[in-house]
């Protein structure tokens, strides 16, 4: 099992983490890549799922996470709503997604997650956004000093090899007004490395679609 490595991503783990319920059963970590907040969450969850469409990706996580009890890596595409088994609507008391969203289009990774979602489960999204306003500039140039100060700290900045890599095509305004019509309630924040977080709790009584 590996010990771990830093970069924007990693650096809210802790952030997901802390916002898994008591109690939690049944967790999934969407787009996994190498398991590495797989491997984090089995300390909380009795059973945790990590799911990637890179096999690459899964080989690295099974290999890093031999061993370790209550995990299972899968193959498979979230978005594939003829899933059933580990991936069944409703199956989870919660879900992740770090660095994910942006890859593909953004209500529907959102309405694939809530799908995947018990009522009454949480949903956490760390997630990317384009700079569009001077605001948002000014923001993310605030950004520059932390996430140096952070990567000496860490000893670097590492991404796993093979990790796929794009750029997000939402602004960041735009994400909060798809998020407040996918997500009403949810918690919205902007983060200063670059990253926004998005909570929302599934209402127990199914009122918003999955």
């Amino acid at each position: 099992m590996t010990s771990g490595y830093w970069n924007h991503n990693v650096h809210y783990h802790r952030f997901v983490l802390d916002a898994v319920p008591s109690g939690c059963r049944a967790a999934l970590d969407v787009g996994c890549g190498e398991g590495l907040l797989v491997r984090k969450l089995a300390r909380q969850a009795r059973s945790v799922t990590g799911v990637d469409s890179s096999g690459e990706m899964i080989r690295l996580a099974r290999e890093r996470s031999a061993g370790l009890a209550g995990v299972t890596f899968l193959e498979a595409d979230f978005l594939d709503r003829a899933s059933s088994g580990p991936l069944a609507a409703g199956a989870y008391d919660f879900v992740s997604a770090v660095a994910v969203v942006h890859h593909v289009e953004f209500a529907q990774a959102v309405e694939a997650m809530v799908r995947l979602l018990a009522p009454g489960g949480r949903l956490v999204i760390i997630g990317l956004a384009r700079n569009r306003t001077p605001q948002d500039w000014i923001i993310s140039g605030a950004g520059v000093p932390v996430a140096r100060f952070n990567a000496r700290r860490h000893g670097g900045k590492t991404d796993p090899d093979g990790m796929p890599v794009q750029m997000p095509a939402m602004a960041w305004g735009e994400v909060r007004r798809e998020a407040r019509r996918l997500l009403p309630g949810h918690h919205f924040r902007r983060h200063l490395l670059w990253r926004y977080s998005l909570v929302w709790n599934k209402p127990v009584g199914g009122a918003n679609k999955s």
